[in-house]
């Protein structure tokens, strides 16, 4: 596959590895695309494993829409059900990064039976997260979420700051960030992924947000870097509250970028949750 079509709108995936493996989904974050998990692929697919890498919603030409709306979690879900369906797979390994994270949360909590198991990479769990806002730390470190409700302004500064390499002081490595502002280095460009964040604030029902599914039951891995400078502690530690299935959490010592800079570590952990399916 190259492309599957979800709601009228037309999705880039990186789709590598035997066709007869394990189907491992692989959900990239801000300010990303599908390439971020290349090195993380190549592994898992050394190891047999068949991998699906959505340039998601927002992220390529024929899947940017305009209406802030149709950037909503449920809309995103969605997404990754229609690659499942175009790839004719029922139950797949899903794997998601900051904001990708959010929505192979939402995943897991709303549609259990299309996922075999979780690895989340540095996004906590909503609810968690929601409480870190409201009690922790977690405020200070995402006050640009709030910045970037304003209009046009956040796509201007972000594209400038992409085009100069400004996630170099997060840690993420030059080779990667002038890949991802080679694609999103215009302002144009960045309308739809600053729109999740947009989406995120507007009122309304999420996927999986009534109480009876709030809680994940599929057996779930957190990855979080205690030099995150996005997510703190507080969060990280608490998510281990909203899931029901087997859990395990694992403390890096690294920063936010875990997908570019930790890929023997991210490709061993989703082995590890792939075979313990298997046995």
């Amino acid at each position: 596959m190259d492309s599957f079509a979800s709601a009228g709108l037309v999705l880039d995936v990186l789709d590598g590895g035997p066709a007869d493996g394990e189907v491992v989904v692989l959900l990239h974050g801000f300010p990303q695309d599908a390439s971020a998990w290349e090195e993380v692929a190549t592994r898992l697919q050394a190891a047999g494993m068949r991998t699906l890498a959505p340039h998601q919603r927002g992220y390529c030409a024929g899947a940017s829409p305009r209406r802030v709306s149709a950037y909503r979690v449920e809309h995103l879900v969605d997404d990754v059900l229609a690659l499942l369906d175009a790839a004719g797979v029922r139950r797949a390994h899903v794997v998601g990064h900051d904001w990708g994270g959010v929505v192979a949360w939402a995943l897991a909590r709303a549609h259990p039976d299309r996922v075999a198991s979780l690895v989340v990479l540095s996004t906590p769990h909503p609810s968690a997260l929601r409480w870190a806002l409201r009690h922790g730390g977690q405020a200070r470190r995402s006050w640009y979420v709030l910045a970037f409700q304003l209009p046009v302004l956040p796509e201007r500064s972000l594209a400038r700051m992409l085009r100069r390499g400004g996630l170099r002081r997060s840690g993420l490595p030059d080779q990667h960030g002038h890949r991802y502002a080679a694609r999103l280095g215009r302002a144009r460009a960045l309308r739809g992924p600053v729109n999740w964040y947009r989406a995120a604030l507007r009122p309304g029902r999420r996927a999986g947000d009534d109480r009876a599914s709030s809680t994940v039951s599929v057996p779930t891995t957190y990855l979080w870097g205690s030099r995150d400078p996005f997510l703190g502690r507080e969060a990280a530690e608490r998510t281990a509250r909203h899931v029901a299935g087997d859990y395990r959490f694992v403390e890096v010592a690294a920063g936010h970028w875990l997908p570019e800079r930790e890929p023997d570590l991210v490709a061993r952990e989703v082995l590890e949750r792939v075979r313990g399916e298997q046995a």
